[in-house]
């Protein structure tokens, strides 16, 4: 497709004009994001258990375990947008 043979839709809001490209949204289902995000938690956590005695004395040992609660509810979250990309895979192949 070539952009440059069609022009922007234009809308006129006010005293302001927009224009709007005639291009395709990407189709992102997030599961590699998610994936991403999950990493990032898992790697903080292992990256904090060798100064776990030092976060006990200043009372900040949450911080571990939200790192933690971070990878767990990652997971959950992959396996969510991985069954809604296949569903939907499903449904646009049927």
């Amino acid at each position: 497709m070539d952009l440059s043979e069609e022009e922007p839709d234009r809308h006129e809001i006010g005293n302001r004009t927009y224009f709007i490209a005639p291009v395709e949204p990407l189709d992102v289902d997030g599961v590699r994001t998610v994936q991403v995000g999950t990493l990032l938690f898992f790697v903080a956590f292992v990256g904090l258990l060798p100064f776990y005695g030092r976060l006990e004395e200043r009372d900040q040992t949450w911080v571990l375990w939200m790192c933690l609660a971070g990878v767990g509810l990652g997971l959950l979250g992959a396996e969510y947008c991985r069954r809604r990309r296949n569903h939907r895979a499903a449904r646009e192949a049927s």
